[in-house]
């Protein structure tokens, strides 16, 4: 087997973890969301040590064997704290936003592909770092929105009112592409594990303030949800970040994009297979609709081609 094969399933396997993400959420909506979405980004901190402490421990083999010191400079290290508490700041606004929209009723698999939409919006918002956007671009964001109308509106009497839960994720979309341009500046300057750790603890910290503040947890019911938690704790936190990182060191930008799309595909199937949920046949073609600007959006055009060459 390849390594960009290798890599290809091992981001497949990443998506379908992300996807069935979205049950364990709904399932985890039982709960009051702070204290939901507390519990599992404070384990999803704790899962992350053991692999931070493995990929320290080969770093260190591999530079004793070349016989190099390693050491991670000053600015490294402030660049690491400012990086995670800066991407943990917007994590803890994003997921709460999500796990919100979730508490109010939105489907699991209407949830991720509104969450998908993101990565619509990512180009969009880089023209306030003054970056060129595409005609192509502009044209997926007015796909995208065609199926947002589809899957949230029209088939509920049409107009444009959104339901409350509809509302929450489109937002937890929007600060997602925020979060996901705050990693883009900061991951290249740091250790991406150590980044994504400190993350975790500053949003399970932050969401575990809001819950002791605004919520009433109750340990019999924390309990009786301990599986959709470690779920999203461990495997959607911990063990998919991982495999992401191992992934895309072998696999094409591209394809990797576009198979890590495939979680809001998996979001819907595992909704119909686990919770039994149905869409209808407008929000079945809105869900298309905005699979098709998602990878339309992420096709190279002919001016990144040009700029390869």
């Amino acid at each position: 087997m390849s390594k960009k094969t290798r890599a290809n399933i091992l981001l497949l396997i990443t998506a379908i973890i992300w996807g069935f993400a979205f049950v364990a959420q709904k399932a985890g909506a039982v709960l009051e969301p702070f204290t939901y979405n507390g519990l599992r980004t404070s384990i999803g901190c704790l899962s992350l040590l053991p692999v931070i402490a493995v990929f320290s421990s080969i770093e260190k083999k591999n530079a004793v064997e070349k016989g190099a010191v390693q050491s991670q400079p000053k600015g490294d290290r402030k660049t690491l704290i400012v990086g995670g508490v800066v991407c943990g700041l917007i994590l803890a606004l994003a997921s709460n936003l999500q796990q919100f929209g979730i508490y109010f009723e939105t489907d699991a698999g209407k949830a991720g592909f509104i969450t998908t939409l993101y990565i619509v919006i990512v180009p969009v918002l880089g023209i306030f770092l003054k970056k060129r956007v595409t005609l192509k671009m502009w044209f997926c964001v007015i796909v995208g929105a065609l199926g947002f109308y589809l899957l949230t509106m029209a088939g509920h009497g049409g107009g444009f009112k959104l339901e409350n839960g509809d509302f929450f994720v489109l937002l937890c979309a929007f600060v997602f592409s925020l979060h996901i341009l705050a990693v883009d500046y900061f991951s290249p300057k740091c250790n991406g594990l150590k980044l994504s750790c400190i993350q975790f603890f500053v949003a399970g910290s932050l969401s575990l303030i809001c819950m002791a503040l605004f919520e009433h947890p109750n340990l019999e019911a924390i309990l009786d949800c301990w599986f959709p938690i470690v779920y999203a704790g461990v495997l959607s936190s911990g063990a998919a970040y991982t495999l992401q990182i191992l992934a895309q060191r072998d696999a094409d930008p591209t394809t990797a994009s576009l198979i890590m799309s495939l979680e809001s595909v998996f979001a819907v199937i595992a909704g119909v297979i686990i919770l039994h949920e149905r869409l209808t046949l407008l929000e079945l073609l809105g869900c298309v609709i905005i699979f098709a600007a998602v990878i339309l959006s992420q096709l190279p055009s002919k001016d990144s081609k040009a700029d390869q060459q």
